[in-house]
């Protein structure tokens, strides 16, 4: 009840206000995004003797927007929840609402803005800044920027963020998992039918500094992300480019060096299809080098990107899991097609591994390992989903996907039982979802 009052006052503050406004707008939307889920080899191979999950999630929120000729403010409430986490007759929630977004943006000068609050951070195709929009939690962010504009082609956002656990008069270690300070450059120009960003990320995470386990002394070790993406959208080819180095520290405080690349090209020839190659590489650190002693890490991670859009949607590699690892290499071959209200995709990948995968074969009791190494071979997923749009508020989506795994996806996945054969299995997932944008009020 108390979330629900909630609720109320905050949609009528908004609808207060809007009858007495001056080049002022108002609007108040919401979501209602509910997904079905089978799960036969989601995430990891299936191993055996395991049955296959199957649930409904959704996710509920309530968005406010204003803005004058001074400011701008959104707020998101949202509601995550699995149908049947809660009793009937409950009293909590789970998880509860919370407050997604919630951000106000300030005009500084007729070039210059600065946008404080919790926000989602996106820039360019997701892939280092994202909102992860798949996830039903979806990502943001605790920051303020500042948004330079130079004409209506060309943006720079210099950003910053420091988290704490709570308020306090001495320092509490800070163990969360997000990072304990950033500061990040964006730059974007658009050029005619091109455009082109550059990104630096200086990204602070919290670690442990001190050799006794019994203490826990807090330091921040940074790395430093930086490259830039190029673009062409033109009538029937369009294609991108981006390149990026990581230096510095990892979160253990080891030396970083790792970088990335990767790209694509489609062409749309004929009206309503579209087909196109790409490819992504993501240095890796090899099996036997990871964690050692004065072996430096070569590992690209995609920090805070929407990673379930790349690397094929059953999220075997970076989204919660693959970090600090063998890298890869992703070759893709997008196919899409669309007429009226309909539209279609099937995207086939094949992986491999950046570095060399290996795996421990010596006895349990043997203090010396001794490596089996395996070829750089991944497997193939094969994407594929159908969406129909109802009308511009509601539309119906579904996928499936499945996994032809070798035996280095088995080794990768399960080190500590590379011979279980799990790839043999049959590991698939597959989906609908029901998505519902009403607009409550609007006012301009």
């Amino acid at each position: 009840m108390k979330r629900f009052l909630f609720s109320l006052l905050f949609t009528g503050f908004f609808i207060a206000i809007a009858g007495d406004m001056i080049a002022q707008t108002v609007k108040i939307t919401g979501e209602v995004r509910p997904r079905y889920e089978y799960r036969h080899g989601f995430w990891t191979l299936f191993p055996n003797d395991a049955n296959a999950a199957s649930f409904v999630s959704q996710r509920t929120r309530l968005n406010g927007f204003f803005s004058n000729q001074t400011f701008k403010a959104y707020i998101s409430l949202q509601d995550v929840r699995v149908w049947g986490d809660v009793n009937q007759l409950n009293r909590s929630d789970a998880n509860g609402v919370s407050v997604h977004e919630a951000w106000a943006q300030l005009k500084l000068a007729k070039i210059l803005s600065l946008k404080v609050g919790r926000m989602e951070i996106i820039y360019d195709d997701h892939r280092i800044f994202g909102n992860v929009g798949w996830a039903q939690q979806a990502r943001s962010h605790d920051a303020a920027v500042f948004k330079f504009f130079f004409g209506d082609n060309q943006i720079l956002d210099a950003g910053f963020a420091i988290n704490a656990m709570r308020p306090s008069v001495t320092r509490v270690d800070y163990t969360n998992k997000n990072y304990k300070a950033i500061q990040w450059l964006y730059y974007h120009g658009k050029f005619g039918k091109s455009g082109l960003s550059i990104l630096f990320l200086n990204n602070g995470l919290a670690y442990d500094s001190n050799s006794n386990d019994t203490i826990y002394d807090e330091s921040i070790a940074y790395s430093q992300t930086i490259g830039g993406r190029y673009t062409f959208k033109g009538d029937k080819v369009k294609f991108n480019v981006a390149s990026y180095y990581q230096g510095g520290k990892n979160k253990a405080n080891n030396e970083l060096s790792a970088i990335y690349f990767g790209g694509d090209v489609s062409l749309h020839l004929i009206k309503g299809f579209a087909f196109g190659l790409g490819m992504e590489y993501l240095s890796g650190t090899d099996t036997k080098d990871r964690g050692v002693s004065g072996k430096k890490d070569k590992s690209f991670t995609p920090f805070y990107g929407t990673n379930h859009k790349f690397n094929g949607w059953m999220d075997y590699f970076y989204v919660g899991n693959h970090v600090a690892n063998v890298g890869l290499i992703d070759i893709f071959l997008p196919l899409k097609f669309a007429v009226n209200k309909w539209s279609f995709a099937l995207i086939p990948h094949y992986f491999m591994s950046a570095a060399t995968v290996s795996a421990d074969i010596s006895a349990p009791d043997r203090a010396v390992p001794v490596w089996k190494d395996y070829s750089s071979g991944l497997g193939t997923e094969i994407d594929f989903v159908v969406k129909y749009a109802l009308s511009k508020s509601v539309n119906i989506q579904g996928g499936y996907s499945q996994m032809f795994a070798t035996e280095t996806m088995q080794a990768l996945k399960y080190p500590d039982n590379p011979g279980g054969g799990f790839n043999n299995n049959t590991n698939n997932w597959a989906w609908v979802m029901l998505t519902f944008k009403p607009a409550f009020f609007s006012k301009e």
